[in-house]
C-alpha cells in the first residue's frame, strides 16, 4: 500500500513539474499572459494522446502546440483566437469544450435515445408476456374446478 502511494505521489510530482518547468522556461510580458498560457495548455487536448491535455503530454505534437500557443500569445493573439486556430488546424477534438454541432449532437443525445428505446422494448415485451400468461375462460374454469376438488 505504501509503495503504491509513493508511486502515485512520484508520478504526480513528475507531471506537475513538467508543466511548471515549461512555464518557467518561457518568458511572459505579464502575469496575466502567463495565466492565459497556463489555461490554454490545460484546455487544449493533444490529438495524438488519449485524452491528455498538452500541458501533461510529452508527445512532440503537444510540444509543437505549446510552442505555437506561446508564439501566438506573445504576438498578441487572444485566448479565443488561439483556440480557434487550434480547432481549425486539428478539429473540435483538440478542445475539451467542443461546440454543439450536428455531429456532436449524436454524442450528447445518442445515449438518451438508446435508453428510451430500451425502456420501450422492455415495456412492449412485458405487456406481451402478460397477455400470453392470461388464462382463457376454459382454463379459468378448469382451474376453479381443481381448486374446488382440493378443498373437498
Amino acid at each position: 500500500m505504501n509503495r503504491l502511494l509513493l508511486l502515485a505521489t512520484l508520478l504526480s510530482v513528475l507531471v506537475f513539474s513538467a508543466t511548471a518547468q515549461d512555464t518557467l522556461t518561457r518568458s511572459f510580458d505579464s502575469e496575466q499572459q502567463r495565466e492565459t498560457y497556463q489555461q490554454l495548455i490545460k484546455e487544449l487536448r493533444c490529438p495524438k494522446c488519449q485524452n491528455q491535455n498538452i500541458a501533461d503530454s510529452n508527445a512532440p505534437l503537444a510540444e509543437d502546440m505549446r510552442d505555437k500557443s506561446y508564439e501566438m500569445l506573445k504576438a498578441g493573439k487572444s485566448k479565443q483566437e488561439i483556440i480557434n486556430f487550434m480547432v481549425e488546424r486539428y478539429g473540435n477534438f483538440v478542445h475539451y469544450e467542443p461546440p454543439f454541432t450536428a455531429a456532436t449532437a449524436v454524442l450528447w443525445f445518442g445515449p438518451l435515445v438508446i435508453v428510451i428505446i430500451g425502456i420501450g422494448v422492455a415495456v412492449v415485451l412485458t405487456r406481451q408476456k402478460k397477455e400470453q400468461t392470461a388464462l382463457t375462460p376454459e382454463e379459468r374454469a378448469q382451474l376453479d374446478r381443481l381448486r374446488n376438488n382440493d378443498n373437498d
